[in-house]
């Protein structure tokens, strides 16, 4: 499984987005389960929606509906978590979305994130392994 963050559905869904190559290369050749949480695709729709056109927001909808992408809806735990996150780099800001992609990592014991945001995801130490292994 690959929890996936915004910036590769977002470069995926663009063509002109220089990450696009990489992150198209990965999601399309990954072997497993591609998860999202409903805060990620919340807001990838919206940048697609917004930067890309209604078609390219449709079709990542369209790739949850029919089985491409895995929507993983956080738990209680899950949402005690994202708080204690927010709260913790409020400064930094880290926000939902990509608190929601560590909680749900954390949960599922996956090591692997898909994601272009090193400096969030470096900064964070999960709570069951060292770091995360970022993809692309």
């Amino acid at each position: 499984m690959l929890i996936v963050d915004t910036g590769p559905l977002v470069a995926f869904l663009n063509r002109n987005d220089p990450d696009h190559e990489r992150c198209a290369d990965l999601l399309e050749s990954y072997d497993g389960e591609l998860l999202v949480t409903p805060y990620v695709l919340t807001e990838c729709c919206y940048l697609v929606g917004k930067y890309v056109g209604a078609d390219a927001e449709i079709n990542l909808v369209e790739s949850v509906a029919g089985g491409d992408l895995t929507q993983v809806f956080p738990d209680g735990q899950d949402m005690a978590r994202i708080v204690e996150l927010v709260r913790r780099y409020r400064g930094f800001p880290l926000g939902i979305a990509d608190a929601s992609v560590i909680a749900t990592a954390e949960r599922l014991k996956a090591t692997e994130v898909a994601t272009l945001d090193h400096r969030h995801f470096r900064a964070v130490t999960p709570s069951h392994v060292p770091a995360f292994t970022l993809l692309p």
